[in-house]
């Protein structure tokens, strides 16, 4: 799976795993870093937390949770979505994409920014 070219920066990407066409990466974001709005046309999007807290929202449908470690969230292909590190500390995350084609479709407006009682939290399994 071919890696698209992106115009954000985050703290770290360490490729786990690179098919033609599936890929596992973990991301580390700092504090205030986000991936952007954006979709894939063939790919969903699974993302388990490793460390930290993460900020997922979709639109269409309209969604916005804070996942925590040992919590995991899928974004079927076509959904657009923003990943953001809201807290005071690292996000890790194993994010693993597939299975088609892998793109990255930015999408234009500007990010909602969601108040508090619009996130619901995702907590690890058990808790």
């Amino acid at each position: 799976m071919a890696e698209a070219a992106r115009d954000y920066a985050v703290k770290a990407i360490e490729p786990v795993a690179v098919g033609s066409d599936v890929q596992a990466r973990i991301f580390t974001l700092a504090p205030g870093e986000t991936i952007p709005w954006h979709f894939h046309n063939a790919v969903s999007d699974w993302y388990l937390v490793l460390e930290g807290v993460l900020s997922v929202e979709t639109r269409a449908p309209r969604d916005a949770r804070l996942v925590t470690v040992g919590g995991s969230y899928r974004i079927p292909a076509k959904t657009a979505h923003q990943i953001a590190n809201r807290s005071e500390s690292d996000a890790r995350f194993l994010l693993v994409q597939g299975v088609g084609a892998y793109d990255f479709v930015k999408v234009g407006g500007a990010p909602r920014q969601p108040r508090g009682d619009q996130q619901r939290r995702v907590a690890s399994p058990g808790c």
